[in-house]
């Protein structure tokens, strides 16, 4: 049978199912658009997903549309750039910057893992490879084309997109898509109701069909005093004369902390502590959001002074001595999830002390070391070996970028009819069927739990 003149086709190739690898083909008779090209991360049997031959030939694909500087959603466009992707990478000015300090890290640490697994033999490969090297990230930023939001960006003449601020991380969006006569709405991931930094997302009165996250579709988070809560974890620490250690994802949340500690100092709360920021991504990554004062809901005078506290750590030396030093002090290193960066080498040292702290202040994945921690493992893997778990575990929950339950639940209610269909991604099963339930219950909505590579044929 003939396909319809308007028909389109959406395919879920990634962030279906999980939390990761985010990944959404667009496809019209005439172009293939790509919204987000995110890295798999967590259990190996997502992760080997990014080892695999990539569902459709990457030079095939036209444009791609980038929500935000997560890896999750950038993380494997240097490598479809390699296998042969040609076209445009669209996303906010702010994102463009924040993607390449990302990748460039993302592809050291693949580099350094390699270099390390095959230095220590504990790899099962006899040559480990990383996925692609910093010189493919050079490669890949060239095709970067960044935009204003609200600006209009014609594809052809039946595509059509704008960017609008979902006030997750610096430079987040949503992706407004008109197809033919049909607009999509691309959720991205969706900020809080009332964001620490950013402003709030956009609202959206209409829609055909939406594509709405569900990273936090169980749950809704605490209202707690987070700043109070912080002040706890380290005064805790501070009288057992240990190290507290959090690692932090390098866009937003380490920007957000460091503006809690600086509220702290300002009010005289804080114990005569150190405060290190052990990040290379984290320092790179809080120049961009000064450069970028117009997208926070906060004043110049407390972005241009909310480091002054802080000690960055910009070598490698420097930072084997603060690993090394045993004294009280405040870390702030990646990953987020404890997947690679300096934040083990801190665990390396400091794990196995009850007198030090781990602190988590975000979302940890299914299969990161985080989550096997949180989740109670009475010991951790990493370097080849692996380590007890003695220090202190303590989280702060509602210390998140990301819309609860009830947040998505607001945000679709300034919808003022209702879509012919919502797709729900980006969530751990569970998650995804809690916040289906939620929608069907409150706006008895058409929903769709998409599976790994399940394409749709709209109209």
């Amino acid at each position: 049978m003939k396909p319809k003149e308007n028909t389109f086709t959406l395919t879920f190739l990634g962030g279906a199912g999980t939390v990761t690898g985010s990944k959404i083909l667009i496809e019209t008779p005439q172009k293939k658009v790509l919204i987000d090209c995110g890295l798999f991360q967590g259990l190996k049997e997502l992760r080997k997903h990014n080892w695999e031959d990539f569902p459709i030939d990457p030079s095939s694909i036209d444009e791609l549309i980038l929500t935000h500087a997560h890896l999750d959603h950038c993380g494997y466009i240097p490598l479809l750039v390699k296998k042969g992707f040609k076209g445009s990478i669209h996303c906010t000015y702010p994102s463009k910057e924040l993607a390449e300090i990302i990748l460039l890290d993302s592809a050291k640490i693949q580099e350094e893992d390699a270099e390390r697994a095959s230095r220590y033999n504990y790899s099962k490969h006899s040559k480990p490879e990383p996925l692609y090297k910093i010189a493919d990230v050079v490669i890949a930023m060239k095709q970067f084309v960044p935009h204003d939001l609200h600006e209009w960006i014609i594809v052809d003449e039946n595509i059509k997109f704008q960017l609008l601020n979902a006030g997750h991380i610096l430079g987040s969006s949503f992706v407004d898509l008109r197809v033919h006569d049909k607009k999509i709405v691309f959720s991205g991931d969706i900020g809080r109701k009332d964001p620490m930094l950013m402003y709030p997302p956009a609202k959206i009165e209409d829609a055909d069909y939406i594509v709405l996250e569900s990273t936090y579709g169980d749950r809704v988070h605490e209202i707690a005093d987070v700043k109070s809560e912080l002040l706890k974890v380290i005064n805790e620490t501070y009288q057992n004369r240990g190290v507290l250690m959090i690692p932090s994802f390098a866009v937003e949340r380490t920007q957000e902390l460091i503006y809690l500690l600086y509220q702290l100092r300002l009010e005289d709360k804080l114990p005569k502590i150190p405060i290190y920021l052990d990040s290379p991504m984290g320092i790179h990554s809080s120049n961009v959001y000064n450069s970028y004062q117009d997208w926070q809901n906060i004043s110049h005078y407390e972005l241009s002074n909310m480091y002054s506290d802080v000690i960055f750590i910009s070598n490698f030396e420097q930072s084997k001595a603060t690993v090394a030093d045993k004294h009280p002090k405040i870390i702030l290193a990646g990953s987020g999830m404890m997947e690679g960066g300096r934040i083990l080498h801190y665990m390396n040292q400091h794990i196995e002390n009850e007198k030090n702290t781990l602190l988590f202040v975000g979302f940890q994945g299914e299969g990161t070391r985080g989550r096997a921690i949180l989740e109670g493992s009475p010991e951790i893997k990493f370097f080849g070996e692996y380590r007890q778990v003695n220090c202190q575990i303590r989280s702060i929950s509602s210390l998140s970028a990301h819309a609860d339950q009830g947040e998505m639940l607001d945000w679709l209610r300034n919808f003022k009819k209702a879509p012919t269909k919502i797709f729900l991604n980006h969530g751990e099963p569970h998650q995804t069927d809690a916040l289906r339930a939620k929608i069907e219950f409150e706006f008895d909505w058409s929903i769709e739990i998409p599976k790994l590579n399940q394409q749709y044929t709209l109209t």
